[in-house]
């Protein structure tokens, strides 16, 4: 077998284990791979050998039930902190039905999401702010010239979207068209009243 079809082989097996879910044994790689399953063996302990001199963040490991692709267990605790990081930065049902009300009726002031929701919001604004899902985009021509929100490209990166007009339409999650009705005029007449004293 020349280099570049070792190459090769090491590619599509690596590929194939950085996505794989659960071990996967070599008899699996080699029937994808379509190749012998020494072959498969000879390569992967290869790889690990490699992997260990390198001094990579990530290992392959052989288990009972297959190969795997491992975070190194020198870093271990790197990993943990990420892991920690990331739970900790999931949003609240609270912040998460603001921010829809502010995708969906952007731009809008803290006092429109408050009548919506019912309750105080300026400790949620805050912290979508921080997070940057949302941002001001200007203020109400209304007394006090409340601060107006709209969501940031943060937040549609993060829905995997390019821009507005690709939400679900918001008919999928309102009320009956008379519950609607009533709320574009708690919107539109109370709203600005509220938004002065914000």
């Amino acid at each position: 077998m020349s280099m570049r079809d070792e190459g090769s082989l090491a590619q599509r097996l690596e590929a194939m284990l950085t996505v794989a879910l659960e071990p996967i044994s070599a008899e699996e790689l080699a029937d994808v791979a379509e190749v012998d399953v020494v072959e498969v063996t000879t390569t992967l302990r290869s790889l690990r050998d490699e992997y260990r001199e390198q001094r990579r963040g990530f290992q392959l490991s052989e288990l009972a039930s297959g190969w795997v692709m491992q975070s190194a267990a020198e870093v271990g605790e790197w990993v943990v902190r990420f892991a920690n990081r990331d739970v900790s930065h999931r949003l609240s049902s609270a912040a998460l039905e603001t921010l829809a009300i502010i995708a969906y009726r952007q731009p809008i002031s803290r006092a429109q999401i408050a009548a919506l929701r019912g309750v105080n919001v300026d400790g949620v604004t805050r912290l979508l702010e921080q997070r940057g899902y949302i941002s001001e985009v200007g203020r109400s021509a209304g007394p006090g010239q409340s601060i107006l929100f709209g969501t940031t490209d943060l937040f549609l990166d993060r829905l995997g979207i390019a821009r507005l007009a690709d939400l679900p339409p918001i008919e999928q999650f309102m009320a009956p068209a008379a519950t609607a009705i009533e709320i574009h005029e708690t919107l539109v007449g109370d709203g600005d009243e509220v938004a002065s004293g914000a």
